[in-house]
């Protein structure tokens, strides 16, 4: 961002983003949340020259003034600006915004935001003793000047929209998203807002329907860029150098990766990083999770913290209120049990009947659960059901699956399944603090010193269609053999290529792109992960009735 202002002090950009989209504006000041698009990247870029502080403003009404990137605050009207260019003539001002576009078709020749804007820094220098009766907009790819002339009206609705912003923001409740805007198409943070989204799951709550619209607009990208790097096995030291990140055993790399693709580095086992690689990963928000040589997670490393506190509060209130909670773990454990049922469906050719019938009750009997104990209880039957099946759909394999057993697990089966958990709630946990949520305090799961409740939660609806499926794959493709398999006291474990194959397999799942069942376009695996994240956040705010847990057909 080019401006801060104090506790009680609007940014003049934030009052353009107001004027453009109240939900915006709410979203990245009041919430903290942002992300970067090309159009935002190309801004920063285009701004590269004005946004370094040059020139001065002296105390005499002779002096010529031009100085750049100008930082006022003015307490009177509310407002703290950075004035792009400031030119005038002893006090008699003009502020120049820069604009990273072409001057628009429009008889203004300016877009009403911007005005508002320019008229923001007016307010902003007269306050502070300067004349000022006029700004200019230049557009930079225009390479044109327009002026901008303050008067009444447009003073009048400056201010029209500072106290608008500030009654929103006491509120403490985010504006509607817009519907069907063009708006939308390349804002930076649609991923966030979800406005297609929210606007459908509002339609069908208030229509007490079921039907979904079969298209929406796909805002978010369907899938990362960037990419997990994970480092297995005692003796790898991670490095940077440049910009890239370097993975050394001892004396030889074996691999690197370059910084801008990471989304996050997961550590298994003595892996050591240097400092500079920690800061610089730190920097860009690049979270390091560190885990046991088995798989146990051990903590992650972060810079700073999500700043959307608003979302934490309605978290905590939310899983200290028996019944709120309870709402919201019902519809986990029903999706669970749904995906489930699915899965056997659609790969037990010989299942009878009565076992989906009997999972079809369990998931509707989780959605009227009268108490945690009794959704507790209404799982560890679905559970029953589900793990008695699941052998029967390893096919032409040398492993079989008689029934789930952890801590240790004791055979190969179930040892890949516990793997495979324990990395699947480690992306959760990522996800979950991107977007703001305490990953420890859940709604089912309860609190318990080192536990991430939150993240067993959300993962729940996931462990079929992720976990169970990636391990049927690999067995059923024989890319496990019992070579990747080692017995450790009275328990199996992966051995180190082992796991390499189990990652690798995770990953092409994560990646692989399914159609949302509700919202109707393609999205990966792990894109649904932060939907899902983003709609637990919408639901807790109040704008969504109910959460919808992910659930394929």
């Amino acid at each position: 961002m080019n401006e801060m202002g104090g506790p009680d002090l609007i940014p003049a950009r934030m009052l353009n983003e107001f004027a453009y989209c109240p939900r915006l504006c709410y979203i990245e000041w009041i919430q903290g949340e942002f992300i970067d698009s090309s159009d935002t990247t190309d801004g920063r870029f285009q701004h590269r020259r004005v946004d370094l502080e040059k020139g001065c403003i002296k105390d005499d009404e002779h002096e010529p003034i031009h100085a750049r990137s100008v930082y006022m605050t003015a307490p009177e009207v509310g407002l703290a600006c950075r004035i792009d260019l400031l030119e005038g003539d002893g006090f008699r001002v003009t502020p120049v915004d820069y604009k990273r576009g072409e001057v628009p078709e429009i008889p203004e020749k300016i877009y009403e935001p911007d005005r508002v804007q320019l008229c923001a820094q007016c307010l902003v220098l007269r306050e502070n003793g300067f004349e000022c009766v006029e700004g200019i907009a230049y557009f930079i790819r225009s390479r044109k000047r327009v002026a901008v002339k303050f008067d009444d009206e447009l003073v009048k609705r400056t201010k029209d929209l500072i106290a608008e912003l500030r009654r929103v923001a006491e509120r403490g409740i985010i504006p509607p998203p817009l519907k069907d805007s063009p708006k939308c198409v390349r804002c930076s943070i649609a991923s966030i807002c979800l406005p297609d989204e929210v606007n459908l799951l509002r339609k069908i709550s208030d229509a007490d329907e079921t039907e979904t619209a079969p298209h929406i607009r796909r805002l978010l990208p369907d899938r990362d860029d960037a990419k997990p790097v994970y480092v297995i096995g005692q003796g790898h030291t991670v490095r940077k150098k440049g910009d890239r990140l370097e993975i050394w055993n001892k004396d030889e790399k074996v691999g690197d990766a370059k910084l801008r693709e990471i989304s996050q580095l997961s550590l298994y086992g003595g892996v050591e990083i240097t400092t500079p690689a920690m800061v610089e990963l730190m920097q860009r928000c690049i979270p390091v999770i560190h885990f046991s040589y088995g798989g146990w997670f051990h903590g992650i490393c972060i810079g700073t913290t999500h700043k959307n506190v608003e979302l934490r509060i309605r978290q905590y209130q939310s899983a200290t209120d028996p019944e709120r909670a309870l709402l919201l773990a019902r519809k986990i454990i029903a999706g669970k049990i749904r995906n489930c049922r699915t899965l056997i469906r659609r790969n037990d050719s010989e299942v009878q009947r009565e076992t989906l019938v009997t999972l079809a009750r369990l998931a509707k009997n989780a959605e009227s659960a009268n108490s945690a104990d009794s959704l507790l209880g209404i799982e560890g039957a679905a559970a029953e059901v589900y793990f008695s099946r699941l052998g029967c759909l390893l096919k032409g394999t040398q492993f079989s699956f008689e029934n789930r057993n952890k801590r240790p697990p004791r055979d190969p089966v179930n040892a890949v399944l516990s793997y495979l958990y324990a990395v699947l709630v480690k992306d959760v946990f990522v996800t979950l603090l991107a977007v703001g949520f305490d990953p420890y305090l859940g709604f089912y799961h309860r609190p318990r010193y080192g536990r991430p409740a939150l993240a067993l939660d959300m993962m729940e609806e996931f462990r079929p269609l992720i976990a169970d499926s990636v391990a049927l794959t690999l067995f059923n493709n024989k890319e496990l053999s019992k070579n990747d398999f080692q017995r450790t006291g009275i328990g199996i474990s992966l051995t180190s290529d082992g796991k390499r194959t189990v990652i690798e397999g995770y990953e092409r799942r994560m990646e692989t792109e399914i159609r949302h069942p509700l919202f109707g376009y393609k999205v990966s695996y792990r894109r649904v992960l932060e939907i899902q994240a983003r709609l637990l956040a919408r639901m807790l705010s109040g704008e969504i009735r109910e959460y919808p847990p992910f659930c394929t057909r």
